[in-house]
Order: C-alpha cells, then structure tokens, then sequence
C-alpha cells in the first residue's frame, strides 16, 4: 500500500476542523479494539494485519474478559479520546473564548460530573465521569473535590498521553498560529497533568494548529513540533520522525519506530505490565503517543487512511497514537473515508459532525476578537512610540 502525499491549501477552515475532529473520532475507534496489544498479537488475533473497524478482542465476552474494564472496545465504538475532546468543545461553546486551567476546573469538570450522555463504550446513558481513565478522573478529584489551583493541579498525577489526546481543538482554535496553540494548551493542561504530559498536550495542539496553514505539508507540521518542543519530547520526536522519513509503508515502519521512541518511553516493552518508572515525571522523557503518531503520518505522506491503519497496528496505546494521527492527517486536508466515518457514527450514536460546526463558529468569534484586540494594542503601541510622524 502506497500512500499519496496529502497537501490541500485549498482546504478552508471548516473542512480543516471536520477533517481534524472527525478524523481524530474515526481513528479513535479503530485503534480501541486492539489497544494494549503488540503488532504480533494483533495480527495472530485478526489473521493479519487490521484494515478497517474489528470487533472487540474478547468477542462476545467483551464484559467479563476483563471486568475492571468492562467496555465494549471495537465495532465502531468511539474511547474516552473522542469523549473527552468533545467534552472540550463543549467547554470553549459556552467560553467563546481562549481558555486556560480555571475553564477546565469552571465548566469541564462539571460537565463531567453533572451532564449524563450516551457513552458507546457501555452501551448506556451515564456520567462520562463513569467512563473516563482514572488520570482523567484525577481531574475531578483535584479540581471539584481537593479545591486545587487548576494552574497546579496536573501535579502528582501519572504522567501520561491524558491531556495530549484531547488538545485537537485547541490546535483548530488556533489554526495557522502553532505557537499560540501550544501556549494555550499548556494553560489547559496544567489542570491534568505535568512535567512530558503537559508538554506533549502542547506539542500536539501546535502540530494540529501547523496542519491547518494554507500549503501546510507533513514537513512543515515536524518543523513546527520541533520548534517548539522541550526536553525529551523534542528529542523524541526527533528520532522517531527521523527514522520514519526511511519508510514508504507502516509494514516495514513498525518495529523501527518503537525502537526509535523506547529510550524515551518509560513504560516498558511490554504495556499491560508497566515498568517501574512508568509515567513518573522526567525531563529526559516523552510519551510514546505523539512522536508515533506523527510518525506514521510522516511515513504515510500525510495521508489519513495509511497514517491511521499504521497508528492501529502499532498496537500499544494506538487508540490514542491513532486520534492524533487521525487529527493530523484530517487537519492537512487528508479525506476520512465514508464509510468509516458513517459506520462510526452510527455504531456510537453520536453525530461527529456537529462538534465541527460548533467550533469552526465559535473558532470564527475568537479569531474577531483577537483581531480587535490587536488592533487596538497596535494603535496604542503607535501612539506610545509618539505616532506616525515620530523620528525614533
């Protein structure tokens, strides 16, 4: 399978952030399934690799296989990734505005708490707060119950992809300024997590804010990263895309990226048994998610379907690896095949395409008013520099 390079600077800004979103959905959903599995297990289990939506990998036993986590993973099912960046545009639909930590403690814990919704995960009307990972009920307990500050209150928790898989909007908000995406982000992120967590949430808004440049490419989304990135998630990402400039296939792609990241990675070679620094807090560290997810965007020349399906059968957390290489992929113009989307949508019950409305309309109203808000700083700074005729 040849990829096709994906360059769309036709693409406005409404199609970018329906790329981005539903893409990021799609790709959610086809990496639940196998998540937590090496390539080898998923193609032993699926008879080869995995090209589309599967079932669950217990089958019919989906609720008992695994009964601390009895969820319906597979046939389309969307993840807490899809439920928790929904969440998030929800939050910016009543701000209307940027936001930072206290928006996430203000108006997304709440929503969480108090707001039952249709979660395909149980096949049940509940509080998201009964689906979301305990990193993201960390939210909760820190914000609602320990009255923390929401700028510190990602400290302490398991340093983790938690706020990175759900940072797409806050790229698509602010869509051509990587830069402001990724101030922001950290600002949201500090509600959730720290130290290579809440840098990666960062990194992957700014690389989703480059996707939507007019004539934005796979390289300039790297260089965008790179320029911004700290510590080990810079050199992390790096690597990874380094080594993933060498392959044409995610085949051949798979093996050679998980060696690239693993000295950055601390959970360990095997994911269901993490080492014992796992997600502790490091400036020498990165999550595994983003730099695999670029990756194999990189290896796929941007295109959606190959960056996906190489995301999903990477295996590991390739729920995740798979929303940002979805979002990616979608924001450069790259088309989400229908009938993915639409089976999608259909098996989780939510309309995918809504969330993109409301937030290309809401994205609109922030743009206005930064304009303004300029415009009157750069009247002001002119008079302060003693006006047009001023000799300085």
């Amino acid at each position: 399978m040849t990829p096709k390079a994906a360059e769309s600077p036709e693409a406005g800004l409404d199609e970018r952030i329906t790329g981005a979103l539903v893409g990021a959905a799609v790709g959610d959903a086809l990496g639940g399934p196998v998540e937590g599995y090496s390539p080898d297990q998923i193609t032993e289990r699926h008879g080869g690799r995995v090209h589309g939506i599967v079932g669950p990998w217990n089958g019919d036993a989906w609720r008992t296989a695994r009964p601390i986590a009895p969820y319906h993973k597979g046939d389309g099912h969307v993840t807490d990734d899809t439920l928790m960046t929904h969440a998030l545009i929800r939050v910016y639909a009543t701000v209307r505005d940027h936001l930072d930590a206290y928006a996430i403690a203000d108006h997304l814990v709440p929503d969480l708490m108090t707001n039952p919704r249709w979660i395909p995960e149980l096949e049940a009307e509940a509080l998201p707060l009964q689906r979301i990972f305990l990193a993201e009920k960390w939210l909760v307990a820190r914000l609602h119950y320990g009255h923390v500050d929401p700028r510190e209150a990602g400290n302490g928790n398991i340093v983790n992809c938690g706020a990175a898989m759900y940072m797409a909007p806050v790229g698509l908000v602010n869509a051509a300024d990587p830069a402001g995406a990724y101030a922001e982000a950290l600002d949201v992120a500090g509600a959730h997590q720290s130290s290579y967590g809440r840098e990666a949430a960062g990194v992957f808004a700014a690389a989703v804010a480059a996707a939507c440049a007019p004539g934005a490419t796979v390289d300039s989304v790297v260089a965008a990263c790179l320029a911004l990135a700290k510590d080990g998630t810079r050199a992390a990402i790096e690597a990874v895309c380094e080594e993933a400039s060498r392959h044409r296939d995610f085949e051949s792609a798979l093996l050679p990226l998980r060696r690239a990241v693993t000295p950055y990675d601390t959970v360990g070679p095997d994911y269901r048994r993490p080492s014992l620094g796992a997600r502790r807090p490091s400036r020498l560290h990165a999550i595994e998610e983003l730099p695999v997810a670029l990756g194999m965007v990189v290896v796929a020349a941007g295109d959606y379907r190959h960056a996906v399906l190489g995301a999903v059968n990477y295996g590991r957390d390739c729920d995740s690896i798979a929303t940002m290489a979805g979002a990616l992929a979608g924001a450069l113009g790259s088309p989400v095949p229908d009938e993915w989307s639409k089976r999608v949508a259909e098996a989780s019950r939510l309309d995918l395409w809504e969330p993109a409305r409301t937030l290309a309309e809401v994205t609109r109203q922030i743009f206005a008013r930064d304009t303004a808000a300029h415009r009157a700083r750069e009247a002001a700074f002119a008079t302060l520099l003693g006006g047009p005729g001023c000799s300085a």
